[in-house]
C-alpha cells in the first residue's frame, strides 16, 4: 500500500495536524480521502459570509482541486458528507451538489450540526473517491 498526502497549490495550509486529502494505492485500485472541506480562501478568510450558495459552490471548487491533484475528479466519488448548521438550507446546498454531480451521483448523507470549526462557515464537505490506477 502507497499512501500520498495532498495539499494543493492555492489553498488554504491545514493549520493543524491533518491533510486535505489522502490518496491511497492498494493492489486493487486507488482511494481518496478528502476532508471536510470550509469554504476558507487560501488565506483563511471565509468565503460568501452568510451565503451557504456561495460558501457550498467554493466547498465544492476546493473538493474538485484536491480531486484533480491526486489524479481523479467529481466523477470518481462515491460518497459524500454534507455537514450545515441549518437545515433549512437542505435545497440551497442540495441544488449546487446536484450541479457537481449531474451524472452518477454518490451516496450522500446531510447532517445538521449546531457548529463547525469557523462560526461564519455554514457548510461542510468530505468526500471518498474510487480513482483509475
Amino acid at each position: 500500500m502507497k499512501k500520498t498526502i495532498i495539499n494543493p497549490e492555492g489553498m488554504l495550509f491545514p493549520p493543524s495536524k491533518y491533510s486535505h486529502g489522502v490518496r491511497v494505492e492498494t493492489v486493487d485500485g486507488v482511494l481518496i480521502f478528502v476532508a471536510g472541506e470550509l469554504p476558507l480562501d487560501e488565506k483563511g478568510k471565509t468565503v460568501g459570509p452568510g451565503d451557504i450558495t456561495a460558501q457550498t459552490e467554493c466547498v465544492f471548487q476546493q473538493i474538485e482541486k484536491v480531486l484533480k491533484t491526486s489524479g481523479a475528479s467529481l466523477k470518481d466519488v462515491v460518497k459524500a458528507t454534507i455537514f450545515v448548521t441549518d437545515m433549512k438550507d437542505f435545497r440551497k446546498v442540495v441544488a449546487v451538489r446536484d450541479k457537481y454531480f449531474a451524472e452518477n451521483p454518490p451516496a450522500s448523507t446531510f447532517v445538521e450540526v449546531s457548529r463547525l470549526a469557523r462560526e461564519d462557515c455554514l457548510v461542510e464537505i468530505e468526500v471518498i473517491a474510487v480513482a483509475p490506477k
